[in-house]
């Protein structure tokens, strides 16, 4: 069932990725912007504004996270991070509406990712990954939503979000598609899911 799914969001995304157009390019400036820009198609919370991008941690990879609270622990998690910045967690949490809530400060780096330690290649080449996709160069989205079913994958909004929010990072950072990571195809996790792995599946389909 899982595997279904996933194929038939893959398939989706192919047919709805269309060339760029004039809003890409007005998105794009939008990402370099500072403060609490109004993004088209997104409804971000904004616990930390943007500050001026060049004084942003160099992040060169995106890696997107699950987790197991049931809707609404991303703004509980959003909150408690906002509060303790370097505490477990992310960056950016994304709620089962699609609500994206902004928590931390860009020079700041969160504790998340358990140190590239997967070598396997069970689901990438770990080559470039392995001891290398660190939080200290990776920013970290947080998927809220799949309890108590932890394979259960993303709402459609917080799909729909995605598309958005991943143009958006990799716009405002400068990374590529190659550089958007599941959890699971860098760290050893729950062996019962693959976390982050539908998302950044589709990110990667979508391409540039």
């Amino acid at each position: 069932m899982m595997m279904s799914r996933l194929f038939a969001a893959v398939l989706a995304a192919l047919f709805l990725t269309a060339p760029a157009t004039a809003e890409d390019a007005e998105l794009a400036k939008l990402a370099r912007a500072s403060g609490t820009p109004d993004i088209p198609g997104l409804k971000i919370v904004w616990l930390a504004p943007w500050g001026d991008v060049g004084s942003a941690t160099p992040w060169r990879n995106i890696i997107v996270h699950q987790t197991e609270g049931p809707a609404g622990s991303a703004r509980g998690g959003a909150l408690a991070q906002a509060k303790n910045p370097t505490r477990r967690g992310v960056t950016v949490w994304v709620e089962t509406d699609g609500t994206v809530y902004w928590a931390v400060a860009e020079n700041l780096v969160p504790t998340h990712g358990d140190g590239a330690n997967r070598n396997d290649n069970k689901y990438i080449d770990n080559r470039p990954t392995y001891r290398q996709v660190v939080r200290d160069n990776s920013i970290g989205v947080e998927f809220a939503g799949n309890y108590p079913d932890v394979a259960a994958g993303p709402t459609e909004a917080q799909v729909a979000a995605w598309k958005i929010l991943v143009k958006v990072l990799r716009a405002r950072y400068r990374i590529s598609t190659g550089h958007v990571y599941a959890h699971n195809w860098i760290d050893y996790k729950d062996a019962r899911y693959c976390e982050g792995c539908w998302l950044a599946t589709l990110a990667r389909v979508w391409g540039e």
